[in-house]
């Protein structure tokens, strides 16, 4: 139990909120905070019993459990598993104005990734996120950000909303917390929100187990000692500068590289995956990428990663594209 609140206490510290709920997957966090914002509503904002609705964007990307999957865009996600979990509306990302059209007074919460990591690496536009936190303060509306594929330092920030210098109600994290070794996640939020989870309300078998616990410590520890803020800015910069004049060479097939900090992707005219293949097969330690949305290819470099490292990555990148075209 002091592990537990050793951890808690230093992540909350590190992001600046008041509490933290541990879990263990992503999927696990995104639910969590669905519960506790439709509670939420129904407890403190006074929302008809079962009636509360959750506004999330297109294209997103929260996971894959029935409910999760349920108010996804993407039939690869959403084919085979209906009926759909209702309560969920589903807007235009990175559109302010359709957000505040779609808040109604049973509106609970909203819910959006900073960037859109699954579906490309699609950021949205300038002051989107200052927009969004006003329209939910305005109309009394939690608002969630998905930071599992943005958060800590993966696009130059410790979390990507801090771009816009917003906070938001609730923040999830995922991944990075367990350092890429241990599957660790939770929910980031304020006492006022948090506090309707009463004891028996919720719960998880192994969140906040001591294992994990200690990773996460490990892990902010690494963070306050190490300067990965301008690490992953600079690498990501000099990353995609590199992609930029792999795509002169290809200009029909490379329609754009796109990304923050060390999350980038190129979309191309045509379909990724021979790309993506012969990235792993080129080479005998081989480049790992994932096509996402059949057009587009994710990089994700681990932060730990050097100058060196990514100058042989576009090496091989540039190789790949010379011998497909």
């Amino acid at each position: 139990m002091m592990q537990w609140g050793t951890a808690a206490k230093k992540l909350c510290e590190l992001t600046g909120y008041e509490t933290f709920l541990p879990l263990n997957t992503g999927a696990e966090a995104v639910e969590s905070a669905l519960k506790i914002a439709r509670k939420w509503g129904y407890e403190k904002k006074g929302v008809a019993k079962d009636k509360a609705e959750i506004i999330v964007c297109e294209n997103n990307f929260h996971g894959r459990t029935i409910t999760i999957v349920g108010f996804s865009t993407d039939p690869d996600a959403y084919e085979g598993f209906g009926p759909k979990t209702p309560g969920f509306t589903v807007i235009p990302y990175g559109d302010a104005e359709e957000l505040e059209k779609a808040i109604t007074k049973n509106t609970v919460a909203f819910m959006f990734e900073p960037i859109q990591g699954e579906a490309g690496v699609l950021i949205p536009p300038e002051g989107y996120v200052k927009k969004v936190q006003k329209i939910c303060k305005e109309k009394n509306v939690i608002l969630i950000a998905d930071e599992i594929q943005t958060g800590f330092y993966r696009t130059g920030e410790l979390l990507d909303c801090q771009y816009e210098s917003v906070k938001p109600d609730m923040t999830l994290v995922a991944k990075a917390v367990g350092g890429g070794v241990f599957p660790v996640s939770g929910v980031l939020s304020s006492w006022e929100i948090m506090d309707v989870l009463t004891p028996g309300s919720h719960g998880s078998t192994w969140g906040g187990n001591s294992a994990g616990m200690a990773v996460l410590e490990a892990v902010c520890d690494l963070l306050v000692e190490n300067d990965f803020s301008q690490k992953s800015k600079n690498l990501g910069k000099f990353f995609m500068d590199g992609l930029k004049e792999i795509q002169k060479k290809y200009p029909e097939i490379i329609k754009e590289v796109r990304g923050r900090g060390l999350l980038i992707a190129l979309e191309l005219s045509e379909k990724a995956r021979p790309y993506t293949e012969a990235l792993m097969k080129n080479s005998p330690i081989g480049v790992l990428a994932k096509e996402t949305h059949e057009f587009s290819i994710r990089f994700v470099p681990p932060l730990v990663i050097s100058k060196k490292d990514l100058e042989w990555t576009l090496s091989i990148i540039d190789k790949v594209f010379a011998a497909i075209n």
